[in-house]
């Protein structure tokens, strides 16, 4: 359990505390806060049932779409924007910079399209570094950082769920094959996989080491991580600590207390304790409930048609190898903290019980279909699995000079599908304007399933964009 200077945060509650206003904020109502920051004032714990649970999405909501001000702590002027907590060598002359940032008053400033929680246009677009702690630049200029556009949240908590099945799959298929190579005193080499998906192989020796040099598509230490276009964030904690500080210089307790940093104010902004572990909470419990994204049924006859001639083109043309339409999630419980972060962002370790939400609670939860074993089929259109998307040929997709996180740069996480008639433009950077040229730029491992899109004739390539135009968000 944490303790020290942190406040609101590792304390837990028997329940939830909503307030109606910040703690200790007793101002005048033209007060110049954003009127959200620390309307949770204890950490959420144990089994929250549904009112309790409508609660803290309602906080969280509000802190989403929250301007955050100086007044409570925004901005950063003597750290970068790096994951970890990184001093500036100067102090930044400009509240907003559209380069390191910060570079947004609010989370829904950039998700926002088709509505809050959304993906973004080309112009929210942010630049980062390769992630961990060199970050004083002052330029576009591809040397220095990635530009990246901005992913819709919507059924974040279902892909949450699905990875830490998955990582915990893996981590039993490891275990296994160290026993097997203990027992027989030979090495042991099993193939790794998930809900169909194959990460390659690991060998088991027999004094315990491990050869990965066969395992793909993941990290070393075999946890999935789902959320961003590398596939480098672990949970919807994580990437609420990091855009946090990285957008708006609302720096998380847990990550910049005195407890990390050895200061109480990393940023020298003049306030402390800027977001507690509860208001992440919140913020967390307001994504991993927003509902899944839909596959719409077209009134219009022409359309329905060429959809269902599209689905079939989707799998024949091999689409669905990587863009898996559905995949089976044994449970519904959401955990937070989670089982899989590490140091500078909380875990189910260091709590002394985590929060816990049921989403068969939500309407929209109730809808998925089910599979014969009784498993929740989430509509993802993905495989959580990173891919190589260029080739001699096809390029077009390698065009950062920086790695992420040892992730190569023509390295990138399958795109989940799910939404995408919503969420226009398209590719990591969000530069291209259409689902034909986005399919188009597909190289590497997509190659051939990209060549039997282009080699289709008219109708069979506008088949499958009438398919992928049924992949919505209800706003």
């Amino acid at each position: 359990m944490l303790c020290g200077k942190i406040k609101r945060c590792l304390l837990p509650a028997a329940g939830l505390a909503v307030l109606a206003a910040p703690a200790g904020a007793a101002e005048k109502p033209w007060a110049e806060r954003s009127g959200a920051v620390g309307i949770v004032n204890e950490m959420p714990s144990g089994r929250l049932s549904k009112p309790e649970l409508d609660k803290l999405v309602a906080a969280g909501e509000k802190l989403f779409t929250a301007k955050f001000t100086t007044v409570e702590g925004a901005g950063r002027p003597m750290a970068t924007q790096a994951i970890i907590p990184t001093k500036r060598k100067a102090a930044s002359s400009k509240m907003f910079n559209r380069l390191p940032g910060m570079d947004a008053a609010a989370c829904s400033a950039c998700h926002n399209e088709p509505t809050i929680g959304g993906a973004g246009d080309f112009v929210t677009n942010v630049f980062l570094s390769e992630g961990f702690n060199n970050a004083d630049f002052d330029t576009t200029d591809p040397q220095f950082s990635n530009e990246r556009g901005t992913n819709h949240l919507f059924g974040a908590g279902l892909i949450e769920l699905l990875a830490r099945e998955m990582s915990a799959d893996l981590a039993r298929q490891r275990k296994k094959a160290l026993a097997a190579a203990a027992n027989g005193n030979d090495p042991v080499r099993v193939r790794l996989a998930s809900k169909g998906v194959g990460f390659g192989y690991l060998t088991a020796q027999p004094d315990g080491l491990v050869d990965l040099s066969e395992i793909e598509g993941l990290d070393a230490d075999l946890v999935i991580r789902p959320f961003s276009q590398k596939g480098v964030m672990t949970s919807l904690r994580q990437f609420t600590v990091n855009a946090a500080n990285h957008h708006h210089g609302m720096q998380a307790v847990e990550r910049f207390s005195a407890r990390w940093t050895g200061e109480e104010d990393f940023d020298e902004d003049g306030h402390s304790d800027e977001i507690g572990a509860a208001d992440v909470s919140a913020l967390v419990a307001w994504q991993a409930t927003l509902p899944a994204p839909t596959i719409e049924q077209p009134k219009d006859a022409g359309w329905a048609a060429a959809a269902r001639i599209g689905e079939e083109n989707f799998t024949n043309f091999g689409c669905s190898n990587c863009h898996i339409k559905e995949l089976p999630l044994k449970s519904l419980g959401f955990e937070d903290p989670g089982p899989f972060d590490v140091s500078g962002t909380l875990n189910a370790t260091q709590v002394q019980q985590t929060a816990t939400y049921d989403l068969a609670l939500l309407q929209w939860a109730k809808d998925l279909r089910r599979n014969e074993q009784g498993d929740i089929m989430v509509p993802l259109f993905g495989d959580l699995k990173r891919h190589k998307m260029t080739d001699r040929q096809i390029e077009t997709l390698g065009n950062e000079l920086l790695s992420q996180r040892f992730v190569d740069r023509n390295i990138f996480m399958t795109s989940e599908l799910w939404g995408i008639a919503s969420t226009a433009p398209y590719g990591h950077r969000n530069d291209f304007t259409t689902l034909d040229a986005i399919i188009r730029a597909h190289g590497g491992d997509a190659r051939k399933s990209r060549d039997a899109y282009v080699g289709s004739d008219d109708d069979g390539r506008s088949a499958i964009i009438a398919y992928l135009r049924t992949l919505t968000i209800k706003p």
